[in-house]
């Protein structure tokens, strides 16, 4: 039997400008993705398939991140950080942490959500004896990205946004997740160190076996609001298998709720939906499809949200309309307000009674 892969480093040092103001009091890899911080669902699918210890590789602060010990440790995972006093590129913080790994271990991006059958991508590094593994993904319009030249399985070159066409038969970029041997970074000197443009170029130059998987499962960057909000969709219509809070029950119209929510009557919940502990829904009021609304929050008569995340604590009044946003906690919204259009609104913001923002704005500013 193959031993499993028992390392598995996350990059999560991102600064998460798209998404500010969330993300300027939650990093983004730990805003929730249908109730749990985004990590906390990686880390739960690391451990199915035997990885016991988590690697952060994290800005100058590491503090945040270690909400995700508690969750992790329940599922035999420890989590350490390790922080980059200055960015050190996609690959140099890990190069840092390189003498901590187990031998074959997995590297992720923080803020990819992915289908990616793991179990898989590791067997296919150990049968073919690989330095590095790159999962794939294909796209239509090669021009926006960096191709991987396969001959089978092997990569063989990497041409950086090729005109469609001009690759006949080469459509595969990489998806961001790698099984690597120590080796494959070890020739590598401390410091700033790109996978893209140094690590994976120099192993293929050097004659290592590159190989490239490709694989048709979901992949999505989570890093505007409205890639966030698609990232959601997919979860609540179960396009991609995530880990949920516990216990949620799902009833006839697809809404997740725990136990103590509160829904008046003549209220209406539009599945799929999750709402969280402690919410409760006024009379009139329409919920749904594809919202999220988190931990103690309300909703006023006759409000009206849709395709929207809420984050927990928030207060929304009466006859409001929301499509399309993104709240964080604590947000406070007056009656007879209209956010439509990826409006995010930060942590503790009050909006007053007749707002209605432009769409795409920030509060504050």
């Amino acid at each position: 039997m193959i031993a499993p892969v028992r390392d598995a480093m996350i990059v999560a040092g991102g600064q998460g400008t798209r998404l500010r103001p969330l993300t300027l009091t939650t990093p983004k890899p730990l805003l929730p993705l249908c109730g749990l911080p985004f990590l906390s669902g990686v880390i739960r699918n690391l451990a199915a398939i035997g990885v016991d210890r988590v690697l952060l590789v994290v800005g100058r602060d590491p503090s945040p991140f270690m909400v995700l010990r508690a969750d992790a440790a329940a599922f035999g995972v420890t989590v350490e950080a390790v922080p980059e006093p200055e960015p050190l590129d996609t690959a140099g913080g890990v190069r840092a942490a390189l003498d901590q790994v187990r031998g074959t271990f997995l590297v992720l991006n923080g803020d990819i959500l992915t289908g990616l059958d793991l179990a898989h991508l590791i067997d296919a590094h150990r049968t073919s004896r690989a330095t590095a593994t790159l999962s794939l993904t294909r796209v239509e319009d090669t021009s926006a990205f960096g191709v991987c030249v396969l001959e089978g399985t092997r990569i063989t070159d990497f041409v950086e946004k090729p005109p469609p066409g001009s690759l006949p038969g080469q459509d595969a970029v990489n998806a961001g997740t790698y099984v690597l041997e120590p080796e494959a970074l070890a020739r590598f000197p401390l410091g700033r160190l790109s996978f893209e443009r140094q690590v994976f170029p120099g192993l293929v130059e050097a004659g290592d076996m590159v190989q490239g998987v490709v694989s048709d499962a979901v992949w999505a960057d989570l890093g505007t609001p409205r890639r966030l909000l698609d990232g959601q969709r997919m979860v609540l219509d179960g396009g991609i298998e995530w880990p949920a809070p516990s216990p949620v029950l799902a009833d006839t119209d697809a809404a997740r709720r725990r136990s103590d929510i509160e829904v008046a009557s003549s209220a209406e919940i539009r599945g799929p939906v999750s709402l969280l502990p402690g919410t409760s829904i006024a009379a009139g009021a329409t919920v749904g499809p594809h919202v999220v609304i988190g931990s103690g929050s309300w909703v006023g008569r006759g409000t009206s949200i849709r395709d929207s995340l809420l984050l927990d604590g928030c207060m929304i009044g009466s006859d409001v309309e929301v499509e399309a946003a993104l709240l964080g906690h604590r947000v406070v919204i007056g009656d007879r307000v209209r956010l439509r259009g990826e409006v995010v609104v930060g942590d503790g913001e009050r909006v007053p009674d007749d707002a209605a923002p432009e769409p795409g704005s920030r509060l504050p500013d």
